[in-house]
């Protein structure tokens, strides 16, 4: 099990932490001793996890906490995880008000947490970001235009994040799992069921990875060891990948493929 130096005393900021991926991040934040603010929209999950970790609750909507989680917490925040996200499916047709709330939640609460943070991180030259992407950031998801989409522009925020302020101090970390066995998985569905559901993990293994790549600082988490060669296809035979991809897609209709 990674230890990373640093955390321990350190005030960490979990968004999305009720359930899921954010409450194992928020357990492992803790049992590394640090300092946890726990928040979710849900405030009694919120509440729930911080009562079970010793942490301190900070319901609410996840771009607009960061002042009262510094106020919580005491002093700064050194760690902040943008955790929170929405499962946004849809196809071509969907809805404006889906994509206007994708993007709100997937992407720009991240941007207004920024924007609140760098200040500070810049003023000491220290500050770790974390944003929890999905590999559908890297790759897509079928039967969800909406989510692959601003799940792609979130990843890209975070590459600006880290070439853009690296040498000032600040720590960059998309995280970019395939399936992981959350209430998120079990409401994509069919298309959930056939892509994701067979190599899905559990969250507690998520939070391993970050970890193992917050200790060597490396921006890319992988939990899925696949991810990468994923990845590697559509950057390298973009056109076999999408084959594949389409592959999947027909296969999901119910085509003969």
């Amino acid at each position: 099990m990674s230890t990373v130096q640093g955390v321990r005393g350190a005030g960490v900021v979990v968004t999305g932490a009720g359930g899921g991926i954010g409450a194992a991040l928020a357990r492992r934040f803790a049992a590394e001793g640090a300092k946890v603010v726990v928040n979710d929209i849900d405030a009694a999950k919120a509440r729930q996890v911080a009562d079970e970790l010793g942490a301190i609750a900070v319901p609410g909507d996840a771009s607009e906490i960061v002042a009262e989680a510094r106020e919580a917490l005491g002093g700064g925040i050194d760690v902040y995880c943008a955790n929170a996200g929405l499962p946004a499916g849809g196809d071509a047709f969907a809805a404006e008000e889906v994509w206007a709330t994708a993007w709100d939640v997937n992407v720009m609460a991240h941007v207004r947490a920024v924007r609140a943070l760098l200040p500070d991180w810049l003023e000491r030259g220290d500050g770790r970001f974390v944003s929890t992407v999905s590999a559908a950031g890297l790759l897509t998801m079928i039967g969800a235009a909406p989510y692959s989409a601003t799940k792609h522009a979130a990843l890209a925020y975070a590459e600006w994040l880290a070439v853009t302020y690296g040498h000032r101090g600040l720590k960059v970390h998309a995280i970019c799992p395939q399936g992981v066995r959350t209430r998120m998985l079990d409401a994509a569905g069919s298309a959930g069921e056939l892509v994701l559901r067979p190599t899905a993990i559990e969250p507690d293994q998520v939070a391993a990875a970050l970890f193992d790549a917050m200790a060597v600082d490396r921006f890319l988490v992988l939990p899925h060891a696949e991810t990468a060669a994923h990845y590697r296809l559509r950057a390298t035979d973009t056109e076999q990948w999408l084959g594949g991809m389409n592959h999947i897609q027909r296969k999901w209709e119910g085509e003969s493929c």
